[in-house]
């Protein structure tokens, strides 16, 4: 049975309505050079409502950037971005341990629920194999989102680099 507290704590993000506008970079990856050359910033920005999951914006983000195959991902939240060994980790799977600590899982947590700030930023990696590495910036929260579908990309800067461009060299 679960605590009263854990399922206040879920109805509460379930009414969350505020609006979030993520910018999400992609920093790092098995891109070629001619690649970068003529995409020199590749990033989408997403709006996602409140009592959506981190798993949630994982798939969006996925969809994106035009990936073909699922792998492991993590979010990196607290720290000062990608990479930040003091930030909090949200995954597939709570119970796997790495160096930096225990992972919470993604599809358990809220995005709402994560006291985001107008500008901080966090870090999300896909496929721990080949290491797509991206940093999201928050720019802005909305009270509450107007009426439409969530979560949805309103902008795309430059091209999705293949998912396995390295192998096809």
């Amino acid at each position: 049975m679960k605590h009263k507290s854990e399922m206040s704590k879920k109805k509460t993000a379930l009414l969350d309505k505020r609006l979030y506008t993520l910018e999400v970079f992609l920093i790092d990856g098995p891109i070629s050079e001619k690649f970068i050359k003529r995409n020199p910033v590749i990033s989408r920005t997403i709006e996602i409502r409140g009592h959506r999951t981190l798993a949630d914006l994982h798939a969006t983000i996925f969809k994106a950037f035009d990936r073909e195959e699922e792998h492991m991902y993590e979010f990196q939240i607290g720290g000062k971005g990608p990479q930040d060994p003091k930030a909090k980790r949200y995954g597939l799977h709570e119970t796997i341990e790495d160096s930096y600590g225990k992972r919470k899982l993604a599809s358990d947590t809220p995005i709402g629920s994560l006291n985001f700030k107008v500008g901080e930023p966090f870090g999300y990696w896909f496929d721990f194999g080949d290491d797509w590495w991206h940093q999201i910036n928050v720019i802005n929260i909305k009270e509450e989102a107007p009426v439409g579908k969530y979560p949805k990309v309103t902008k795309r800067e430059g091209a999705s680099p293949p998912q396995y461009e390295h192998l096809e060299e």
